[in-house]
């Protein structure tokens, strides 16, 4: 003889065939059933946002916070960025620049204030605006740009981010940035390292020629005291090339130098 299961409220009741179940019974299970319901906490409105998708928060890191000592002067380097909101729109800020640089004789300073938005898994959409200062024949010059870049996280954990910078002056120029943690320890990372610029016009006294402006690559090994404080030492790369390289040259850099490194990384 076959017997059916039927279903109320997490428990199973079999039937045989022919035999009817008591109506008392029924509604006793049918009353316990909306009590059951009823208690869970989707239906008294508790959990009305389960990921806490609507809540904004801050975070700071300084990736590179640095001092570079050399033969004939010495610099120091920073990379700082940070963002406030949620999971899909944040507003980020980004700044980074050098003192006595390799390129140039004196200062170079970029600060960004973006616009992010969530676009897939890992990556962030951004959009907004970009200041640039410099030193050029001992006079501050300083420009604007719009903003259109992508961040994010590819496979093999590379962390990329990438840019594209239009002035005021319709200069157009790219950046694009990318490293990779490796664990030696659980406490030991050794990080690598490569940033390249690129530029459509020759903007002479930025110190940036046509093609291929500059690029860096570095490895600098951090010991974590704790994960929001890491003191690093490393090795820098840096190079410029073509008519960037005449600049810098003009300018009382040096277009191609190995400096080593010693530095902190902090986030909050």
């Amino acid at each position: 003889m076959k017997s059916f299961p039927q279903f109320a409220a997490g428990m199973v009741v079999i039937l045989s065939p022919g035999v009817d179940m008591p109506v008392a019974n029924a509604e006793t299970l049918l009353d316990k059933e909306k009590q059951t319901l009823s208690g869970l906490p989707h239906s008294r409105g508790e959990y009305h946002h389960p990921t806490h998708s609507d809540q904004n928060y801050a975070f700071l890191r300084a990736d590179v916070l640095e001092y570079r000592p050399g033969r004939d002067d010495s610099d120091f380097r920073w990379d700082v960025q940070g963002w406030y909101g949620g999971d899909f729109n944040r507003l980020w800020f980004k700044t980074e620049g050098e003192r006595n640089t390799a390129f140039k004789a004196d200062h170079d300073i970029d600060m960004q204030l973006l616009y992010g938005r969530f676009i897939g898994k890992y990556y962030d959409f951004q959009i907004g605006v970009r200041g640039e200062t410099q030193i050029f024949r001992g006079k501050d010059v300083a420009r604007a740009h719009a903003v259109i870049g992508f961040q994010g996280l590819v496979p093999y954990r590379y962390e990329v981010e990438s840019a594209l910078f239009i002035s005021q002056q319709g200069d157009v120029s790219v950046r694009f940035q990318t490293s990779r943690d490796f664990l030696l320890t659980q406490q030991l990372i050794l990080q690598g390292r490569f940033e390249a610029h690129a530029a459509v016009q020759k903007v002479e006294k930025f110190t940036t020629g046509q093609g291929l402006n500059n690029i860096e690559l570095g490895l600098r090994l951090r010991y974590e005291i704790r994960r929001e404080i890491a003191p690093y030492i490393g090795i820098s790369y840096d190079h410029s090339f073509f008519r960037t390289a005449d600049f810098v040259r003009e300018e009382g850099g040096d277009s191609s130098q190995v400096r080593f490194v010693a530095g902190v990384q902090l986030w909050f």
